[in-house]
């Protein structure tokens, strides 16, 4: 009797728990995640929107004759396009890019376009995930974007050093949408392991800007290389947040909006620890800015807000429910978007009145800001014990800590050297009070009179 009263109760209580989780999923919205993140400024955000312009002229099969071309154009000298390779002369290795020499904002600039649903090429690079298939660096990657990174940059990497060669003082980046996106960060992934190949070029000279990009690296890696890849998300795009295996997600297109519910609850159900300490999860890479233009129970956009951090947990982890999911990932509305930040930015640094050599202050001040949240996005990693989430070797702005100097962070963390003194010293206790009996447990030492 008192088992059949249990059971009306159990029904009760799992009923209550189901309704919890949709009441907060359907109040979860894509300002959550970014809501204690920093305010982007017009100095660091300024290149985002031309790039989102150089990006969407590759789609283009005519730069003198476009078709997709915001209303104040691309921006684009043709005389300064390098080369542009269409499907044909990539072989299917690669989506169509172009490399631009950028001399009004000295930068070397390799755009790869996104995605092509009529073309099998493409299906094949962004479904060869298996996962744990490939290593690099330490960590763990997407295996066909990395693929397709290593032939652009083995096929373009003489050109690109005889551009580095001929303007040493010219930035070098790698710009790309969606698939292009993956591609582009692992490629300056592999090209900073490479610098040889690109001749007489630093670290700091090399960036990555990733539109829209799809998880491609591990948490260690994606924090490690934040110094020089940048993820730009609009709002409630899925990809970025897209943990199951893209191959199910274009089996299930004809019902994508139940998939996406499925991945919800299981990403809901899954403990963050365990996601953390998993080091095959994939995620988007580097630094994030995180366009927010929607509010919660609000009709319409508002003028689009850019937040920027380098997170280790509550890295999009969770998909939106939102009709605009697939909306935001256009790279089309993603350029308008960001074009319209940045202009709000500049508008309101012109109200505020800041002078000319004040900018030039904030610049390094941001500089200086972003090294320190780097070197704490590292620690926090290393304290939740993330595999292989110290830099591995001295680079950036980050070499002190690799040569053994203490580094204090901006929020008052232990330096690397003084962690790894301290796991050592806590394993020597460890070991001097117990002992591994036969049958594998963990039991006191006896003590010696």
């Amino acid at each position: 009797m008192s088992i059949l009263c249990g059971l009306p109760i159990l029904e009760c209580v799992y009923c209550l728990a189901c309704a919890r989780w949709v009441w907060k999923k359907c109040l979860y919205n894509a300002g959550h995640e970014s809501e204690n993140w920093g305010l982007a400024t017009a100095e660091e955000f300024e290149p985002v929107p031309h790039l989102c312009r150089l990006i969407l002229a590759v789609y283009e099969d005519d730069l003198r004759n476009p078709l997709w071309a915001p209303p104040g154009g691309y921006g684009i000298n043709p005389a300064s396009v390098i080369l542009r390779k269409n499907y044909e002369e990539t072989g299917g290795c690669s989506t169509p890019y172009m490399i631009y020499l950028d001399h009004e904002n000295s930068d070397i600039v390799l755009a790869i376009r996104g995605l092509n649903l009529a073309k099998e090429s493409d299906y094949a690079v962004l479904l060869d995930n298996k996962l744990g298939q490939t290593k690099f660096d330490g960590g763990y990657v997407h295996n066909g974007l990395l693929k397709a990174a290593k032939w652009v940059f083995n096929t373009e990497c003489k050109v690109l050093r005889n551009l580095v060669d001929m303007n040493p003082d010219y930035k070098l980046t790698f710009a790309g949408h969606s698939l292009g996106a993956g591609v582009v960060a692992l490629m300056t992934m592999y090209a900073i392991q490479n610098q040889d190949k690109l001749g007489n070029i630093e670290r700091k000279r090399i960036r990555c800007f990733a539109v829209a990009p799809a998880r491609c690296m591990s948490l260690n890696l994606a924090v490690r290389y934040a110094d020089v890849i940048n993820s730009v998300v609009l709002q409630d795009d899925f990809l970025p947040r897209t943990t199951t295996a893209l191959e199910d997600v274009f089996k299930s297109l004809f019902c994508l909006p139940c998939l996406l519910c499925l991945m919800c609850l299981k990403d809901t159900c899954t403990l963050e620890e365990r996601m953390l300490r998993d080091p095959r999860r994939l995620y988007a890479p580097g630094r994030l800015y995180h366009i927010v233009e929607r509010k919660p129970f609000r009709i319409g956009r508002f003028p689009p807000v850019v937040r920027t951090a380098v997170p280790v947990d509550g890295r999009f982890e969770h998909i939106v429910l939102s009709c605009n999911a697939t909306s935001d990932h256009a790279i089309v509305w993603i350029e308008r978007e960001c074009q319209m930040a940045f202009d709000l930015m500049l508008e309101k640094d012109h109200i505020m009145g800041i002078p000319i050599e004040q900018r030039m202050e904030r610049e390094e001040s941001i500089a200086r800001e972003h090294s320190e949240e780097y070197e704490a996005a590292l620690q926090r990693a290393i304290a939740l014990d993330i595999p292989q989430a110290y830099p591995s070797s001295p680079y950036g702005t980050f070499h002190e800590m690799a040569e053994g100097e203490t580094s204090g962070s901006s929020r008052g963390g232990i330096s690397l050297l003084s962690f790894r003194k301290l796991k050592e010293h806590w394993d020597d206790f460890i070991d001097r009070l117990f002992e591994v009996d036969e049958s594998g447990r963990m039991v006191f030492k006896k003590q010696v009179s």
